[in-house]
């Protein structure tokens, strides 16, 4: 909350505005700087409700820029206390501004920066969590934490090419829908009623568009209404273990996007085990925090496989070497790894190796991608102008 407090100090009356818990925080602060409370008051925010919904929500790209603006304090000499009093001021969004509060609460009651960020797990992923707690031990946390700001920002520059690379599709298909549905439902049926009263033989494209017309002139409604139940239950599908399997699956068996989803899988699992290692993370605790973080059901399944077999004592290339869904090149390297001592650095080499190879299979898919969106385009225009002009053509001809 945000208080507006009267003190006196040296016999001069000072107004200002502080951010805060409670009233009884804001008195604790000034005594702590020698100010004699005169009055404290709430400052009550009118905010726009639209506004307000995505201000209470904390996404990646506050977490990312919380971690980089951070490291950067502790890297230049600041005490974690400082940093966050910093942040608490210039962060502006109030969700992201009330966990930057309760962490310094937290810390300044005594206990660490990594068990205040468990209270948001949600927000702080068990790498995040698990790479501070390392940093903590090992007295090197602003490296640590300037480490995982290079890794979240790398995530967030990723993520961003896919999302660009998909957008123009993905805008283009529903348009198109919308289109089609809207030129079935509503356009094509009047054009349509002009064939009926002349007695002349309709192609079978127009008469399949017929049928589809009058279909969706009738059960329009009804087949809004399956659609939405339709994506209730493939929803509620996919959130069970068995559904998200085969959905995961399905996508890493898609031509092209497949092979996105894979390599993708492969920056992200390389590139926290080569962190976590790096940081004297064990091979095994580091499997497991990689298990958790791993989206897809397939690479989860391997690295909880990989993680049995090297709880046993076996290496982790050969571990990696008997799951299909990693590369040759993983098991090779990893391998070498091992054997020179520096896996951190190899598996680093790796996720750069990896990353390239997603950067050049996202532009061969939006290459690939927009000139099929052209194509199928023109083929569902041609089929809607060919459904509808033959028979006026045809009509025109039985006149002469």
């Amino acid at each position: 909350m945000l208080f507006k407090y009267r003190a006196a100090k040296d016999n001069q009356i000072v107004e200002k505005k502080i951010e805060a818990n409670s009233i009884d925080a804001v008195v604790d602060y000034l005594q702590r700087n020698n100010y004699i409370p005169i009055s404290i008051e709430p400052i009550k925010i009118k905010q726009n409700i639209f506004l307000n919904f995505f201000n209470n929500n904390v996404n990646f790209n506050d977490i990312v820029d919380f971690t980089r603006q951070i490291a950067i304090m502790l890297n230049a000499g600041l005490t974690i206390i400082d940093s966050l009093e910093i942040l608490k001021k210039q962060t502006l969004k109030p969700a992201m501004q009330k966990i930057i509060i309760d962490i310094d609460n937290e810390i300044k009651a005594g206990n660490s920066f990594s068990f205040a960020l468990k209270k948001y797990n949600k927000n702080f992923s068990n790498l995040y969590i698990a790479l501070v707690k390392s940093g903590e031990a090992s007295g090197k946390l602003d490296e640590i934490l300037l480490k995982l700001a290079d890794n979240l920002e790398k995530e967030r520059e990723f993520k961003s090419k896919l999302k660009g690379a998909l957008i123009y599709p993905v805008v283009i298909l529903i348009a198109m829908i919308i289109v089609m549905f809207i030129m079935v439902t509503f356009v094509i049926p009047k054009l349509l009623d002009l064939y009926k009263d002349f007695n002349v033989t309709l192609p079978w494209t127009t008469q399949f568009l017929i049928l589809v017309s009058d279909f969706m002139v009738k059960f329009w409604p009804l087949m809004i209404v399956l659609c939405f139940v339709g994506f209730y239950f493939i929803k509620k599908y996919l959130k069970t273990e068995i559904g998200k399997r085969n959905f995961d699956q399905f996508l890493l068996k898609l031509p092209v996007f497949g092979n996105i989803i894979k390599i993708s899988s492969l920056v992200n699992s390389t590139r926290t085990l080569a962190i976590l290692i790096g940081a004297g993370v064990s091979i095994l605790d580091s499997l497991n925090i990689v298990i958790d973080t791993s989206d897809n059901l397939i690479f989860k399944k391997a690295f909880k496989n990989i993680y049995n077999k090297v709880e046993k004592g076996q290496s982790l290339g050969i571990s990696f070497e008997q799951e299909e869904v990693f590369p040759p090149i993983l098991v090779q390297m990893t391998m070498v790894g091992e054997q020179t001592g520096n896996l951190d650095d190899t598996l680093m080499r790796l996720s750069k190796y990896f990353e390239s190879e997603s950067e050049i299979a996202i532009k061969s898919m939006t290459t690939l991608i927009e000139p099929m969106i052209l194509v199928i385009l023109g083929l569902g225009v041609g089929f809607l102008v060919m459904s509808v002009i033959t028979p006026i053509y045809n009509l025109t001809s039985s006149f002469k």
